[in-house]
């Protein structure tokens, strides 16, 4: 009988150190490397059979506090022109990210433009970029939820005294 007492505590003592010695229920092995999980594609039936991948658009991030429904709207104006006494500017940004502008140069002909609109990482900037690459990309300061000012292709202020603001409608 003492003996099989003896082995009772000893028995405990086993099982606490071989409990203790076990891996954590969620934890892998050492020994297993986990697998990398394959990236999903939408099924595309025009690219079935081929060896071709669909582009898949990742919408950029907006900046922390800019409120891209609150933002859109149609903002207009007479903008500078270097040839012309101003365009007749109407930019209509919508909450997609996508964005429409008319022009009329006074006197002249018509353009319309559209694209897609994103801000920079500190929502200061607004950045048109046109679906046709003969247009220009252009930058707005954003001034105010009402006002946006064209920039120069460098992100600064225009020089000159002319009106460079569209203003919400």
């Amino acid at each position: 009988m003492r003996s099989t007492r003896a082995l009772v505590p000893l028995s405990l003592v086993l099982c606490f150190a071989l409990a203790a010695c076990a891996p954590e229920p969620d934890a892998a092995p050492a020994s297993v490397t986990p697998k990398a999980a394959e990236p999903t594609v939408p099924a595309d039936p025009l690219l079935a059979g081929t060896d071709a991948s669909a582009v898949i658009r990742h919408e950029a991030a907006d900046p922390a506090g800019f409120d891209r429904k609150g933002f859109a709207g149609t903002f207009a104006g007479i903008l500078p022109c270097a040839d012309c006494p101003g365009l007749e500017t109407s930019l209509q940004i919508h909450a997609d990210g996508t964005f429409s502008q008319h022009e009329v140069r006074q006197g002249a002909e018509t353009a319309h433009t559209t694209g897609t609109w994103t801000v920079d990482s500190e929502g200061r900037q607004l950045l048109l970029d046109p679906d046709s690459k003969q247009a220009d990309d252009r930058r707005f300061a954003i001034v105010s939820r009402d006002e946006i000012r064209l920039l120069d292709d460098a992100g600064a202020p225009l020089a000159g005294d002319g009106n460079t603001s569209l203003r919400r409608n």
